[in-house]
């Protein structure tokens, strides 16, 4: 028989991380409701500390640790993208706004001449 059967999936004890962590997100929201005579303040401080707690156990699940993982190298990856400098930026939002006018003179000249054809075409014009 092989030991390796919840391998795939996670084993239990993450499916019951995954849960608790998915309780304690309920009962924060639940208890952002309940709540209604408290300060709006006080009530998001008890959510935003709900998800918190519930995400440091998703983290300690096997899926938890790959996402953390996921998140740490995107953002080194990110760190080295070669970012375009200020005139470059200002040059390819030039030719955009350039192009998007002359799409918008073309298609309106279009959009006239089909109008009188129909309208020719129906004899309304």
């Amino acid at each position: 028989m092989s030991t390796d059967i919840n391998n795939e999936g996670g084993s239990v004890v993450d499916t019951l991380k995954l849960l608790v962590a998915l309780a304690i997100v309920v009962a924060g929201m639940v208890g952002f409701y309940q709540l209604e005579d408290q300060a709006a303040w006080v009530r998001l401080i008890g959510l935003l500390a709900a998800i918190g707690v519930a995400g440091f156990v998703v983290v300690q699940t096997a899926v938890g640790r790959g996402l953390w993982r996921f998140a740490v190298d995107s953002r080194t990856e990110v760190r080295k993208v070669v970012w375009p400098s200020r005139q470059e930026t200002l040059q390819t939002l030039l030719i955009i706004v350039i192009f998007v006018l002359i799409m918008a003179l073309f298609l309106w000249a279009v959009d006239s001449i089909l109008f009188m054809i129909v309208r020719y075409a129906t004899g309304q014009g």
